[in-house]
């Protein structure tokens, strides 16, 4: 019996979207409720996955879609996958030029699996190619890559509706009766916030404001705080002028070491390990 391949990372991070490609003999992670789009690409092996409405398999060439505050939980053995995750503004730019959508509406996923689709799989090992070759100009082919598929998936899998509750801010698409206080995650990351202060940005008692955050994006405002400093902790480690101890303080952790446990916690690599494994635009 041949030996399995060696474990291997890819990272490419932008403002816009992200890409990590995964080869692993183990996976047991999770994919929290974020503000942002993901699509998980099954390319080889089998990958069980949970959310909240479905559970599952995917098999070779096959996709998770994952809407803005859905997560998922992931596990296999020997699997490879590529993970696209795309900002709401990206989304709804190109759901605008394709004259989908104007103000006042959304964009959804119709369908989470993805079964037979031989284009998205043909775009995902394309965008695994280039991560993994060492080519001149691989972030200009990614980027048009990945315009293809959010093209591709507006076209096939979306669902245009009109939201009262929905709003594109700056900081991704959030529902208004707690924008303000996910604005204040963001603006005030690097600040050791209470959970008290967050609510009160939305002018709600601690109380209320767990409950209602929790129904509307399917995860605590701890775990969504921690989602947000993981996000922000990867865009600044492709920094190399950043050391590991500036990056933690930055997104607010204590201590190196606890920023360390949390982000390996979150990706399966520490800060270090991620560093090395980032793609360089």
């Amino acid at each position: 019996m041949s030996p399995s391949p060696p474990p291997v990372n890819r990272f490419f991070i932008s403002p816009h979207y992200s890409l990590y490609y995964r080869r692993v003999k183990r996976l047991d992670g999770a994919h929290e409720a974020r503000s942002d789009y993901t699509v998980i690409l099954a390319l080889d092996g089998q990958l069980k996955f949970r959310t909240e409405d479905k559970a599952g398999s995917m098999l070779m060439d096959q996709a998770l879609l994952l809407g803005p505050s859905v997560g998922a939980k992931l596990a296999g053995q020997s699997v490879e996958l590529l993970q696209l995750t795309l900002a709401p503004a990206l989304v709804l730019d190109h759901a605008v030029r394709m004259h989908l959508t104007g103000s006042g509406t959304a964009v959804a996923f119709r369908l989470e699996l993805v079964e037979d689709d031989e284009r998205l799989a043909e775009l995902a090992h394309s965008l695994t190619r280039e991560l993994t070759d060492e080519r001149p100009g691989r972030e200009i082919v990614l980027g048009a890559l990945v315009d293809q598929v959010v093209v591709h998936l507006l076209r096939h899998y979306s669902n245009i509706r009109r939201s009262e509750e929905l709003e594109l801010s700056r900081v991704g698409l959030i529902d208004r009766r707690i924008r303000r206080s996910v604005e204040l995650m963001h603006a005030q990351l690097e600040q050791d916030l209470s959970l008290k202060e967050i609510a009160a940005a939305s002018y709600l008692s601690t109380f209320h404001f767990v409950r209602v955050f929790k129904k509307l994006t399917g995860t605590t405002p701890h775990a969504y705080l921690a989602s947000i400093r993981t996000s922000r902790a990867q865009l600044l480690l492709a920094e190399p002028n950043l050391s590991v101890t500036e990056v933690s303080s930055r997104v607010g952790y204590s201590s190196p070491s606890h920023f360390t446990k949390a982000f390996r916690q979150a990706t399966g690599l520490t800060p270090r390990a991620f560093r090395k494994a980032l793609v360089s635009s």
